[in-house]
């Protein structure tokens, strides 16, 4: 009898035979306000209803890659392997992945904990994650500090599982062990949303109305069996499917209903703040579950981007982690990853922006910023784009490429007196040329020549170094015609 009004009470499902739910299902929290909290109670409220189906479904969509590093940066797509195979195209025989993904979602949701039984092959590979319902499975220790996983079927068939036989995903824990469930930890919350929707049910049932009243009576019963006797006829008369229908009183009776009205009691408001609350549980924005109170044009695009940065990338980096632990194991190379950023690219204009912004930078090339559109690629935008305007320096700091592609002043040709002196003013010439050139690249760069090393450099004094002055404007051919008219030899 017990059980039965239990189970009775938070809505159990009604089918106990050995194969039901009935025996199986927990028997929750009893809050303060009277309700029984469980997963199956508390989704009853619209409010956890959709916070439940925000995390679950936008976890469902995000893409999911496997990376291996490449030596030297960078890193590469591993398509081929089973871990993708099994997390991006059938994790079993029976769902696909976005089901999948979206049942273990609302598991670690509500219960803050997921569990799969790992089925392997002969060669290590993970061929199916199988899920197990949370509310079904328990941790038992073990006499050597280990622990072992006990699941109880639908048949009410006891299985002892090792660890390495199921893939756990746990949220936030007090042990390491188990997870903890959102329900039990807010559950005074869950309950009095529950006790306020229960209120609401049985106040618009009887018309939105308080449901009190009194009748004024000019005489005295005869007994107190008398006055019961009228009361029940009178409830007969108004309450189920009579209600509404006029009332007729005798003997100069009058009917007073009692003034009190749902607003009074704030009740509407009351239940407004209910869903930020329930919101601020699981850390979903209100307006992502229809609460636009406190959204403005201004704000909402920046509360979904945070929704996916501070909400999202946490489940995220869950499932990746505890993939590389459990599943790929410490020694692998590989890197699994949900990516999020799709889902923060914002309107039309913000994603071109972005986009033309990463491309002229070269951090992108063109056929990149296509793809994140859903364009083909086109032959030749596979490079990316160098701004002209900024160069790279070598080894030793100097530019790599000059401002100007004009040519540089040559010397004039030495005097011809012999074939020896012919050969060596033409090496000095080249080599006073390559060191004005080399001086004037660092002086457009905005690098600083001290006067000595120009000295050293064209073989002039430092005093005629030093009455140099640059000019901002100056080009590399301008620079270098100036530094060869320093020892004459422009």
């Amino acid at each position: 009898m017990f059980i039965s009004r239990i189970r009775a009470d938070y809505g159990a499902p009604s089918d106990k035979s050995p194969w039901g739910n009935f025996w199986f299902a927990p028997v929750g929290y009893r809050s303060t306000a009277g309700s029984r909290v469980t997963a199956t109670s508390a989704m009853t409220l619209p409010d956890v209803l959709a916070c439940v189906r925000v995390l679950a479904e936008s976890f469902a969509i995000m893409p999911f890659e496997l990376y291996k590093p490449k030596f030297g940066g960078g890193r590469t797509r591993e398509h081929n392997h089973w871990l993708y195979k099994l997390i991006e195209k059938a994790p079993n025989r029976f769902q696909s992945p976005y089901e999948w993904r979206m049942m273990l979602a609302g598991h670690l949701a509500l219960r803050g904990n997921a569990f799969n039984q790992i089925a392997a092959n002969g060669a290590g590979e993970i061929t199916e994650l199988l899920p197990l319902h949370p509310d079904r499975m328990s941790i038992e220790p073990l006499d050597n500090g280990s622990f072992r996983y006990r699941y109880v079927d639908q048949n009410g068939q006891i299985i002892y599982y090792a660890r390495s036989e199921i893939w756990h995903l746990r949220g936030i824990s007090d042990d390491g062990y188990m997870g903890l469930s959102l329900i039990g930890l807010a559950r005074e919350a869950f309950g009095e949303g529950l006790s306020m929707q229960d209120y609401s049910t049985r106040f618009f049932a009887n018309d939105a109305k308080p449901g009190g009243g009194w009748i004024e009576y000019p005489g005295t019963f005869a007994s107190k069996e008398a006055k019961q006797t009228f009361r029940d006829s009178w409830q007969d008369m108004q309450g189920g499917a009579n209600r509404g229908k006029v009332a007729v009183l005798e003997r100069g009776m009058k009917f007073h209903e009692l003034g009190m009205n749902n607003k009074d009691s704030q009740f509407i408001e009351a239940r407004g703040a209910k869903t930020t609350e329930i919101a601020r549980i699981f850390r979903v924005p209100p307006h992502k579950i229809g609460d636009l109170s406190k959204a403005t044009f201004s704000n909402i695009e920046q509360q979904s981007i945070e929704f996916w940065t501070d909400t999202m990338l946490p489940w995220a980096r869950l499932w990746e982690y505890s993939m590389c632990f459990n599943l790929l194991g410490p020694d692998s190379d590989l890197d699994p990853e949900f990516d999020h950023k799709p889902m923060m690219r914002g309107d039309g204009t913000s994603r071109a922006t972005r986009i033309s912004t990463l491309v002229n930078a070269g951090v992108m090339t063109r056929n990149e910023g296509r793809g994140e559109e859903g364009y083909d690629p086109v032959d030749g935008l596979d490079k990316p784009l160098m701004p002209l305007n900024m160069t790279t320096v070598n080894d030793d700091g100097e530019p790599t490429v000059t401002k100007s592609a004009a040519p540089l002043p040559t010397l004039p040709p030495p005097a011809e007196d012999d074939q020896g002196a012919d050969d060596s003013s033409a090496r000095l010439a080249r080599v006073l040329r390559s060191n004005a050139e080399r001086l004037a690249r660092r002086v457009v760069a905005g690098q600083p020549v001290p006067a000595q090393v120009l000295a050293d450099a064209l073989g002039i004094t430092e005093e005629q170094a030093a009455s140099w002055r640059p000019d901002p404007s100056d080009t590399v051919e301008a620079v270098t015609t100036a530094f060869l008219s320093l020892g004459d030899f422009a």
